[in-house]
């Protein structure tokens, strides 16, 4: 076995340690999520908290780490003799992002189950980390599947498996630890909300502790044993703190005042439900603990909201985590010093009326509102005269005081997004699972039986005693029991939904600004990344303006990178319709190549118009049909305006083999219906809608 990193040798990141700690002090704490950029010692500080934490007594040869002094009646190990016990080091399981189902919760000989009528099972990550830490790196990436049965399994501290009418349960209390780059997505709001804490973690930029960093790395890979020993008196120390904190935490006492400033704390941050508070409860008490103290101070209060609630609090769509420190130092005064004893700093516990919770000039500019006056594109002459070539024609200008399509435009702010129709992929796919195209998954509804294809996994229990009932005499079968074989077992075949690749190519081009839409463009594009971020997409952005197109963000999981490029994205210039249609086309033959089960679906946000260069229009249809040659799903957003219109954007639909809907036609709650299939339009698109099947 490894050597792991020593938790005291740590550099740094005192949130993240104080974090870790403290749920070692009080697991029902719930947990901390590490949030972070790559390379932060996220990891690292998570496997070295295992070594910290004092060992557990458990039932001898109990699969399920029963305690001795109270059992689990309902263990499939039970029922337990009284005094067969031991103890051993609390354990860290780590839950891999890959992960099947069977794996995490166990699985049952679903043969000797229907043959024999026994409970023969194999328990799984769940079952392991009962009584110690589950782990899961990248959890932000874990599958809905996966993710569900860990909402259920940390809600009612038990795991149920079930199949087919056989039912097995255990108890799996567990301290859920994950780590996030939030580049790569975010988590769903129910599994974020059963993480007690959270922290951000950064890489320093002080040089010097860089420094110690990289020395104390080297000298634990040069010899990680001997690295170890040098820290194992603050090792021990640690340890002997954590016991005696524990010790301790069942005498503190959590006086009405602290109760008032923490109800009042989550109140004033409008976080949803009851399990704030709890959780920032039993957060200021082991931190007393870990004080030393017995009574809950403002101090303590202000920790547990720094680490409870930031994660929780009600924010707009792809806002990051973050809480105003001014605005939870005022809440804090004002409802502090109640009952006398949780106002005061000092340990003497002198009843002062007016204490100062915020602990000197500690406010900081973490969740101030964006000033207004930001430079905004709707300000320009709205009736200027546009002559086509003239508005787009030469090489982008500084913005200034005139306005006008030609020059680059000082980038707009996006209008309030709203809530979009359905785009969706034709066929039946087999990608990821997630909530937009229909897809064959392992979860959903069953629409048939099939022969296994590897491990069962779903019984299809009907069509599995129809494939074994004629074959019972010659079987020899003399009982009630079914005789069922291999050959008889049937998979169940499901239909559910999956995630789809949703390439953005966006026009931002002079055309685009100089008749002022770019801030509804804006915000049409804003409400379709919320919708890939709800129904678990990845995404990715090609803007097209000037000469060339750029790939603004390559296929990501993180919808919140796309709209923060969207949002500082500059217009003006010609419009090289054809650079963007080839370069998105070229996204998407590598992308296939690294996931070739995700459907892509193209969203060309344009008003169709393509300028600059020998015969663009000509350029642009020929790589449009590409697209419909390989059976790509793709919509047109039309954004042409005005009494007069010229259809480019409709003609570019059918060139791509997909259809055209303007911004309005866009919103759900538009009058031309409530959900649009992105299919191939015209007489042309059977082929293209059988191969994107």
């Amino acid at each position: 076995m490894s050597t792991p990193y020593p938790f005291t040798a740590l550099v740094g990141q005192e949130d993240l340690r104080l974090a870790l700690l403290l749920n070692a002090v009080s697991p029902a704490v719930g947990g901390v999520l590490v949030r972070g950029e790559k390379g932060t010692a996220k990891s690292t500080a998570v496997r070295a908290l295992s070594a910290l934490m004092p060992e557990v007594d458990v039932v001898s040869g109990c699969r399920f780490s029963c305690d001795p002094a109270s059992p689990d009646p309902g263990c499939p190990d039970g029922p337990h003799e009284t005094g067969a016990s031991g103890s051993r080091p609390a354990r860290m399981v780590e839950l891999p992002v890959g992960a099947s189902e069977d794996r995490l919760v166990g699985a049952l000989d679903i043969e000797r189950a229907l043959a024999e009528g026994v409970k023969a099972f194999e328990p799984g990550l769940l079952a392991d980390a009962h009584r110690g830490i589950l782990y899961v790196d990248e959890v932000n990436l874990l599958h809905d599947h996966l993710v569900d049965l860990l909402l259920d399994a940390a809600a009612m501290g038990a795991s149920y498996v079930e199949r087919e009418g056989v039912s097995v349960r255990h108890a799996s209390k567990f301290l859920l630890v994950g780590t996030m780059n939030p580049e790569e997505g975010e988590l769903r709001p129910q599994l974020l909300d059963r993480f007690g804490l959270t922290v951000e973690v950064a890489a320093s930029r002080e040089p010097d502790q860089r420094v110690e960093v990289v020395r104390r790395r080297l000298a634990y890979d040069d010899d990680p044993a001997g690295f170890a020993g040098r820290w194992a008196d603050e090792e021990s120390a640690v340890r002997a703190r954590i016991v005696a904190a524990r010790d301790l935490l069942p005498e503190v006492r959590l006086g009405d005042g602290a109760l008032r400033q923490i109800a009042a704390t989550c109140a004033a941050f409008e976080v949803d439900g009851m399990r704030a508070d709890i959780v920032m409860a039993r957060t200021a008490t082991a931190l007393a603990a870990w004080a030393g103290r017995t009574d809950v101070l403002a101090e303590d209060v202000r920790q547990a909201a720094l680490l409870a609630l930031p994660h929780r609090r009600r924010r707009a769509p792809f806002d990051a985590p973050g809480l105003d420190e001014d605005k939870l130092d005022e809440t804090l005064e004002e409802f502090g010093g109640q009952d006398g004893d949780e106002g005061d700093r000092d340990e003497g516990g002198d009843d002062d009326p007016d204490p100062d919770p915020g602990g000197g000039p500690g406010g900081g500019p973490g969740g101030q509102p964006e000033p207004d006056d930001a430079p905004r594109v709707d300000g320009e002459p709205a009736a200027q005269p546009e002559s086509g070539e003239d508005r787009e024609g030469g090489e982008p200008q500084p913005s200034g005081g005139g306005g006008g399509g030609g020059g680059e435009q000082t980038p707009a702010r996006a209008a309030e997004p709203f809530r979009t129709k359905v785009l969706s992929v034709p066929g039946l796919g087999e990608g990821a699972a997630g909530r937009r195209s229909r897809a064959r998954t392992e979860h959903g509804r069953t629409i048939g039986a099939r022969r296994p294809r590897g491990a069962l996994t779903k019984l299809h229990l009907a069509a599995t005693v129809q494939a074994a009932a004629p074959h019972q005499r010659a079987r020899g079968r003399g009982g009630p029991g079914l005789v069922v074989r291999r050959d008889d077992l049937r998979q169940a075949s499901r239909e559910g939904r999956e995630g789809n690749l949703v390439l953005f190519v966006v026009d931002a081009s002079g055309s685009m600004a100089a008749r002022q839409r770019m801030s509804a463009v804006k915000g049409a594009v804003l409400s379709l990344l919320l919708d890939a971020y709800q129904r678990r997409d990845k995404v990715g952005m090609v803007t097209f303006r000037g000469s060339a197109a750029d790939v603004a963000l390559p296929p990501t999981s993180s919808v919140d990178a796309a709209a923060v490029r969207l949002e500082s994205l500059p217009t003006g210039g010609r419009t090289p319709l054809a650079a963007g249609l080839l370069k998105a086309h070229e996204v998407l033959r590598v992308e296939r190549l690294r996931d070739p089960a995700r459907r892509a679906l193209v969203v060309v946000v344009t008003d169709g118009r393509a300028t600059g260069g020998p015969e663009p229009v000509a350029l642009a249809s020929r790589a449009a049909r590409l697209f419909g040659a390989d059976g790509v799903a793709s919509v047109v957003v039309d954004c042409e305006s005005g009494p007069v219109r010229l259809g480019l954007a409709g003609q570019l639909a059918g060139e791509l083999g997909g259809t055209a809907v303007t911004l309005d036609e866009l919103r759900a709650d538009s009058i031309a219906g409530l959900v649009k299939d992105v299919r191939s339009s015209g007489q042309n698109s059977g082929q293209s809608s059988r191969r994107a099947a």
